[in-house]
């Protein structure tokens, strides 16, 4: 009896890239761009690499601050907010809109993933879906936020959390998936001035 079960093909003849010539030709002179040009910067040249991004179509607020070592995918793709912070090694792999808003931080070796591959399809269909991080939120060290999810305004997701589901405005979550923690309170600091 002979297996009839259907196999995977993922070659270039069963499965050809979705991206359009005009997305791989940007692709690769972002690369050379981010290799020499942004990758090598100094830390303090936040200026530098706003205009960078901007250059190839990232939209980006008034003194946000990108590192050097982060590696966007696609800069076209990429939205980041007024004061908003991105840290070193954190990974946007914009195949869709990945949008951080004002004030909002993303913390070291984070992982933004908005595309994924249909495991029920013999040719790996390529998936994609935007990640919106909200106004004031902070996604903190290492987390790994999946396609399609948000993070509400104010919303924290603890180190090394993975969000499988949109976690709602001022509330803290953590966990491999992430769960609820709490609710964020803010202190109010205006008796220390």
């Amino acid at each position: 009896m002979t297996d009839q079960r259907p196999k995977i093909q993922v070659g270039a003849k069963e499965c050809p890239s979705p991206h359009s010539f005009r997305n791989k030709v940007g692709r690769v002179l972002w690369g050379v761009v981010w290799a020499t040009l942004f990758r090598c910067s100094p830390r303090f040249c936040f200026g530098w690499r706003r205009c960078l991004l901007r250059c190839f179509g990232a939209k980006i607020g008034k003194n946000a601050r990108i590192s050097p070592s982060v590696h966007v995918w696609a800069p076209w793709n990429l939205t980041v907010g007024e004061e908003a912070a991105i840290a070193h090694h954190v990974d946007c792999y914009c195949v869709a809109a990945i949008t951080i808003g004002d004030h909002a931080t993303v913390s070291q070796y984070s992982f933004l993933c908005s595309a994924t591959h249909d495991v029920t399809d013999p040719h790996m269909e390529l998936l994609s879906a935007p990640i919106e991080i909200g106004d004031q939120a902070w996604v903190c060290a290492g987390a790994w936020i999946l396609p399609g999810k948000s993070i509400g305004e104010g919303a924290v997701v603890g180190a090394r959390s993975l969000v499988t589901t949109n976690v709602k405005a001022w509330t803290i979550v953590a966990g491999h998936p992430a769960r609820f923690i709490k609710e964020r309170v803010l202190r109010d600091h205006r008796g220390d001035l």
